[in-house]
């Protein structure tokens, strides 16, 4: 693949997300008030004054306004040739059949997401029991995996167990991004890094079936990257804005469903060890959700009762300011991240250092959270 279909795919997907998106969430932040998406103060909350939700409304309609645009020129080079040799180079014309093919999946997939939106938003605006929200999330995820029979990569020789830990996955993701947006840039520079990283992986690892980079769940993570981007231009401390669980839900589920699309062992799987890129990937959110959860389960409380007990919180307690707290997490990010890339290069002992290594950072991580908190920075 040459280097010019990786920059126009970069400046396709990225660019027009991350401007729609800033568009979008300046647009809910001058009306949240008269929408009524407002995040007030609260024992739980960090910030003391009223501060506009509904900014994962942006990042979807980044997402969703790209890939429409993207479909329609897609079809319209594929109802007139013409036009494609006209006006794109031949190596980028020759994916438009593949892209075409896959345009149903595409739209399934988001429309997914689109239900998983509306879903934080309706909770952003009106509050909605936690029985309901995790019944549709589940829904949701077994409509994806059964419909479009997505599943995950895992070398499970069990065939009804896979789909189950598909749907779980999602669900999972879904809610650990939920959990992870406590704090000013959080949950969406994080996504943001997961997304730039796996893009990386992604066009740098052959599909081993066609030996051919894997551009379409690419296109998905880069978009979401731009979305974000826009997102964070908005959200970046002090944050005039916060993506609320519209935007949670809708990044959790993105990055699930991409996860699962993705391959990972290599041409002719020659790494299949490569499958657990995507726990290196997610390490530090799935630590944060893990560990709240057995908080509160060790405090005799509901693991979906809210608090200000999260990997962030913690760190402040420690001592640092909530931007130190914030970077150090975003660190601990890239550093399992760059495992990830690792894995589909080197062989089984390599692979077992660089799980080695993500083991050690969440070592140190709760090594460091065991100490005496001193005062703030």
């Amino acid at each position: 693949m040459s280097t010019n279909v990786v920059i126009a795919l970069i400046i396709v997907s990225v660019i027009p997300s991350w401007v729609l998106s800033w568009l979008a969430v300046g647009w809910i932040q001058r009306h949240a008030a008269r929408l009524g998406l407002l995040d007030k103060p609260n024992a739980r909350k960090v910030h003391t004054t009223p501060i506009p939700l509904g900014g994962g409304l942006g990042i979807w309609f980044g997402v969703a306004s790209v890939f429409a645009m993207g479909t329609l020129a897609i079809a319209l080079c594929s109802w007139n040739p013409d036009l494609a040799s006209r006006f794109l180079p031949e190596s980028i014309a020759v994916y438009i059949p593949g892209l075409v093919s896959r345009a149903g999946s595409l739209w399934f997939l988001i429309g997914g997401g689109t239900i998983v939106m509306i879903l934080g938003l309706m909770d952003d605006r009106f509050g909605l029991d936690w029985k309901l929200r995790l019944g549709i999330e589940f829904g949701v995820a077994a409509a994806v995996v059964y419909g479009l029979n997505l599943h995950l990569t895992a070398y499970i020789d069990i065939p009804w167990l896979t789909p189950l830990l598909s749907v779980l996955w999602i669900v999972m993701l879904i809610n650990s991004f939920n959990m992870l947006d406590n704090m000013d840039a959080l949950s969406g520079g994080v996504a943001a890094i997961i997304c730039a990283m796996l893009s990386v992986m992604l066009l740098s690892t052959q599909e081993s079936s066609q030996g051919q980079p894997q551009l379409f769940v690419a296109a998905m993570m880069l978009t979401l990257l731009g979305g974000l981007l826009g997102f964070l231009k908005h959200n970046w401390p002090p944050a005039k804005i916060f993506m609320g669980d519209a935007g949670s839900y809708f990044v959790g589920y993105w990055i699930a469903v991409s996860t699962l699309l993705s391959t990972y062992a290599g041409v002719k799987g020659s790494a299949p060890h490569a499958v657990l890129a995507p726990l290196c990937l997610l390490a530090i959110p799935l630590y944060d959700m893990i560990s709240v959860i057995s908080i509160r389960l060790s405090e005799g409380r509901s693991p979906f009762q809210a608090d200000k007990k999260h990997f962030s919180h913690r760190l402040v307690e420690l001592g640092m300011s909530k931007k130190q707290a914030v970077g150090t997490i975003y660190l601990a990010t890239l550093t399992c991240s760059l495992g990830a890339l690792i894995l589909p290069r080197t062989d089984w002992i390599g692979a077992g250092i660089v799980i080695a290594i993500v083991l050690a950072m969440l070592a140190l991580i709760g090594l460091l959270e065991s100490l005496t908190a001193g005062p703030k920075a």
